[in-house]
């Protein structure tokens, strides 16, 4: 989900035939039609999307009955970038009874304190707003990608000044400094299980039929999983966009629990 989190995605339209009655065509869907993902059900619950101000909202409340229960917005990158969209959606999305979440992209200019203040300056979190550290490779830039040292200092100064340690968002390649397949590109160091990372709840992106977990939270497991991404970004899942109404396109993420379990997560971070 680099720096714009985007996502191609579509209204799904299917016509049933009933007790033989002749239906006319639906009209054709400006966005293209991907058949429905693998059955995930038992997997984790299917009702996290994460979005960007390259994202088109129309009505959040569409977003809430398709069973989405809560947005992840991107808040800030670096230490001079906030989203323009993030503070204006929040109410929208609350009133529209969506859990809230705000995220940071991490880069390699800025301390990771610096960037942490400025994180929360944009998002502005309430008690019940999940906090997230995206860590990954700057696609764009590859030598503005967050450090491991950047990223731990991040994460203390987020938990000192809010009393919670954010959710890291990390692809399992990534965190364990492993070159990526086909940019080569590397974290450059191993998230171990004695950092600060590790105490974090894990967002894991990996397109597969389930996720691999990186080596620092072998023993905790995963709580939240992106299993569909960018396909502009060269990440499909399953070569399929997915579809949430009320929104332009959007990431898909599992929460490792039931409904019950997330609201009591979202609020309590570990």
């Amino acid at each position: 989900m680099i720096s714009r989190r985007t996502v191609l995605a579509g209204l799904a339209a299917s016509a049933v035939a009933g007790c033989g009655a002749r239906q006319a065509p639906l009209a054709p869907s400006p966005y293209p039609i991907a058949p429905p993902p693998p059955d995930r059900a038992s997997q984790g619950l299917d009702a996290v999307i994460d979005i960007s101000q390259g994202a088109t909202v129309s009505d959040f409340r569409q977003v809430r009955q398709g069973n989405i229960l809560a947005v992840i917005h991107k808040a800030s990158e670096g230490s001079d970038y906030a989203d323009g969209a993030c503070a204006a959606r929040r109410p929208q999305a609350e009133a529209a009874g969506l859990l809230w979440g705000t995220y940071h992209f991490g880069t390699g200019y800025g301390s990771g304190a610096e960037q942490a203040a400025f994180f929360l300056a944009a998002s502005r979190p309430g008690p019940r707003t999940l906090l997230a550290l995206d860590l990954e490779a700057n696609e764009n830039n590859p030598s503005n990608s967050m450090t491991l040292q950047q990223a731990e200092a991040f994460v203390q100064a987020v938990a000192g000044a809010t009393g919670r340690l954010p959710v890291v968002y990390v692809h399992p390649i990534w965190a364990n400094g492993d070159p990526l397949p086909v940019s080569g590109l590397s974290f450059g160091a191993r998230i171990t299980p004695d950092s600060i990372l590790a105490r974090c709840g894990l967002w894991v992106a990996d397109y597969h039929d389930s996720p691999e977990i990186p080596l620092a939270w072998q023993a905790k497991g995963w709580r939240l999983w992106q299993y569909a991404g960018d396909e502009n970004a060269g990440h499909p899942a399953y070569g399929q966009t997915t579809i949430v109404q009320g929104v332009s396109h959007c990431d898909r993420n599992l929460f490792n629990g039931d409904a019950t379990a997330l609201y009591q997560f979202w609020s309590a971070v570990e």
